[in-house]
């Protein structure tokens, strides 16, 4: 009998498992940066975005800078190859998460000429999953670090809070050209695409659905207290930015829960954050609260993480005093 063979055979588990989590994310990011090219381009020809043409291109040009230097940086430190090498594909497959968020900010800041900003936003954006990490345990009893803010969206409220000249693009901007039908059929498809993204790739219809139902809840409650007008409330909630945050922004995998149930915590905290900020007067309300909240979440995860350490270091150490082996430990 092979007494190595459980070990192996859960070494190729778990290889099954990355590969299986790294094609999806891959397939995730390509189909999102497709669509989010494909809607600034649309929106630079044809829909009536009012940022510079050259914005959409700054920010690419400081969001590969920023993930480049990193990457480099973080290789030669930790003596492996840099994860853009390797052929083409693992090139472009290494720059889509920047393609993404440097398009995302380009997209929903108003900075009209100045475009430093834009840059700056863009290379904070994709700065903050370098910087702003936490440690994760896995049931190996190894440990792992990811970022736990959304990049795009802390890129942008860094520029908000720091700049006052700098705005969000105004929400007519997406649908200023266009008239009719049209002003149906372009967020029908934008929820369309979006769904089936969150559906087959990334798992967080959960998430958007307690997201709606919770953002309902706190407008109609904001109404019942203050006696204003119900309407204007959910308004928002018809607006294509609000669109754009709902099935792209909110539901990004790598910095919200993966079970349903935590989902639906991490929607309803972002609505009651919107909510106390909107009682507190205080604008952009949305990106300020999922920034709260997924700063929030980072603190909690690493709290988790101390808490896992310290329980497997008791734990170690009486076994370790009593001399029965750890075969295997459940996390």
């Amino acid at each position: 009998m092979n007494i190595h063979r459980p070990e192996a055979e859960r070494k190729h588990r778990a290889f099954l498992g990355e590969r299986w989590y790294i094609d999806k994310r891959n397939a995730g990011l390509s189909r999102f940066a497709i669509a989010i090219t494909a809607l600034n381009i649309l929106g630079h020809l044809f829909l009536g975005f009012e940022q510079s043409w050259l914005t959409p291109f700054v920010a690419l040009a400081a969001a590969y800078s920023t993930e480049f230097i990193a990457e480099t940086a973080a290789s030669f430190g930790e003596g492996r190859r840099a994860r853009y090498r390797g052929g083409p594909g693992r090139t472009v497959s290494f720059f889509l998460s920047a393609h993404i968020s440097g398009l995302a900010v380009g997209m929903l800041l108003f900075a009209a000429e100045q475009l430093w900003i834009i840059a700056f936003a863009a290379s904070v954006a994709i700065g903050s999953k370098w910087i702003f990490r936490v440690r994760v345990a896995n049931s190996d009893g190894s440990s792992s670090e990811r970022h736990f803010l959304n990049p795009s969206n802390f890129g942008i409220t860094v520029a908000l809070l720091l700049f006052p000249s700098v705005g969000i693009a105004p929400p007519y901007m997406f649908a200023e050209n266009i008239a009719g039908i049209w002003d149906w059929l372009l967020p029908l498809a934008v929820i369309m695409t979006g769904s089936l993204l969150n559906t087959k790739l990334t798992g967080r219809m959960p998430l958007i659905g307690a997201w709606l139902v919770a953002f309902a809840v706190q407008a109609i409650l904001r109404s019942t207290v203050n006696g204003t007008p119900m309407a204007a409330a959910l308004l928002p909630m018809t607006g294509f930015a609000f669109v754009l945050f709902t099935f792209y922004m909110i539901t990004d995998p790598g910095t919200t829960p993966s079970r349903p149930l935590g989902q639906a915590a991490f929607a309803a905290a972002v609505a009651v954050a919107y909510g106390v900020l909107m009682e507190l007067h205080i604008v952009f309300g949305l990106f300020y609260a999922l920034t709260i909240v997924t700063a929030l979440r980072g603190i909690l995860l690493e709290m988790r993480f101390l808490m896992v350490r310290a329980r497997r270091t008791m734990t170690s150490a009486a076994h370790s005093t009593t001399r029965i082996p750890i075969e295997r430990e459940l996390v």
